[in-house]
């Protein structure tokens, strides 16, 4: 029996990588590949928690009910031995008090049962035709250039102006709205530095100031449009308070576009790495669906998942047996488990073609996106209309990953079509 709190410090279940180190990041699948031979759980040094590769085991903990992403509704800081919040942070942590994505059951339950409501497959799929028109017309204005940076011209265009849109939220916002969202985001790293900590939470006081406004606004003049629909949502008389449709937009805000800018960066790379046509990869939507599905798998955006256990256990997990106490953080590994031998055959190699085609991109359980039906539309219409549009699209430098473990995506993508 391994135990959390008291981790082996050398052998086959303790590693030490630096998820900072440059050749790391650059080249984490062939990290993956040995952790898939060597063992797929194994207690991470640097993040001092659990970290789980395998498949089965990432899908089965995302839905297993004695997790969280909090776990401060069983349990005080001071039980658990953790020191007090920072002041500097209390601004980002007001925000996420309130996120859909940090809440657990009950509160969870309700908050999501509202934006269902709002925010349902059947509504997004609307936003397709615009989607499109926006991809054509952002080809338009590079298409004579022969070339573009792919993220900034039309990766980050495609996300946030849809975003926007679907809000309600002036588009003219968006570059101010993108700077508050980055600022933010750099708090998911491990040990973030203290002017990255100041600037997140100098973001979220200012978004937070910013959708105040928009919200009162909207309640005074509603329109067709999802935050006014967020605001007049109910359920047996109850509605979202506005810290709850603040964290809410930012939330869809920062996790709808960042993925989106990453996943559609990656999927370039990994498409145009395979050499296989693309004019088969996108002959019709059929082919698209499972294109983009298979993207999703060969090079998620996101690669660490993190969840608390809730209450004591001895969990087994790849043939281990780990020793949980409540409190304890585990780090679900995505981009690892997508390219899991045991679950798909040859996992390095990019195949839209392949049978049994599964991702946990988009995570599993209570905590599954809410945005994916919106994600897969942008990346089906952003892919398809780039390369039917620019059909000898080619990398004309060699893409390199940020610097970023935890968010995954190239730095730049310089493309050339002549």
């Amino acid at each position: 029996m391994v135990n959390a709190g008291t981790p082996p410090r050398s052998g086959p279940r303790a590693r030490s990588v630096d998820p900072r180190n440059p050749h790391f990041v650059q080249d984490v699948y062939r990290a993956y590949g040995r952790w898939h031979a060597d063992g797929q759980a194994f207690f991470w040094e640097e993040y001092g928690h659990w970290c789980f590769a395998g498949y089965e085991t990432v899908d089965r903990l995302l839905r297993d009910r004695r997790f969280g992403r909090q776990v401060l509704h069983v349990a005080t800081r001071e039980e658990l031995g953790w020191p007090p919040r920072p002041a500097h942070l209390a601004d980002f942590d007001a925000v996420e008090r309130h996120s859909l994505l940090e809440l657990e059951p009950p509160a969870h339950t309700r908050l999501r049962r509202l934006i269902t409501k709002a925010f349902v497959a059947r509504q997004v799929e609307r936003l397709r035709p615009q989607i499109n028109a926006l991809c054509h017309a952002l080809i338009d204005g590079f298409e004579a250039d022969g070339q573009v940076e792919l993220l900034s011209a039309y990766a980050t265009p495609i996300p946030l102006t849809t975003i926007c849109t679907l809000l309600g939220v002036p588009v003219e916002a968006g570059p101010q709205l993108l700077g508050w969202s980055h600022a933010i985001v750099k708090m998911y790293v491990l040990d973030p530095p203290m002017g990255d900590q100041i600037a997140a939470n100098t973001a979220a006081r200012d978004f937070a100031g910013f959708l105040r406004a928009r919200i009162a606004e909207k309640r005074a003049d509603p329109g067709d449009d999802l935050l006014s629909a967020l605001i007049a949502a109910e359920d047996d008389g109850e509605t979202l308070s506005v810290d709850e449709l603040v964290s809410t937009v930012i939330l869809l805000l920062n996790a709808g576009h960042e993925a989106t800018v990453h996943q559609i960066g990656n999927a370039m790379r990994s498409i145009l790495a395979s050499k296989l046509d693309p004019r088969g990869l996108f002959a019709d939507a059929e082919a698209t669906a499972t294109t983009v599905e298979e993207c999703l798998r060969h090079d998620a955006p996101l690669h660490m998942f993190t969840r608390y256990a809730l209450e004591d256990m001895e969990l087994e997990a790849d043939g281990t047996m780990v020793a949980l106490k409540k409190g304890d953080r585990i780090g679900l590994l995505l981009g690892a488990a997508n390219r899991d031998p045991r679950r798909f055959a040859d996992p390095d190699r990019f195949d839209p073609y392949r049978t049994g085609q599964a991702n946990v991109t988009f995570g599993a359980g209570l905590h599954f996106c809410i945005g994916a039906p919106l994600a897969r539309i942008e990346l089906q219409e952003a892919l398809s209309v780039l390369f039917a549009r620019l059909p000898g699209i080619r990398f004309a430098e060699t893409p390199r990953y940020a610097d970023a473990y935890h968010f995954h995506g190239l730095e730049r993508a310089v493309l050339g079509w002549r």
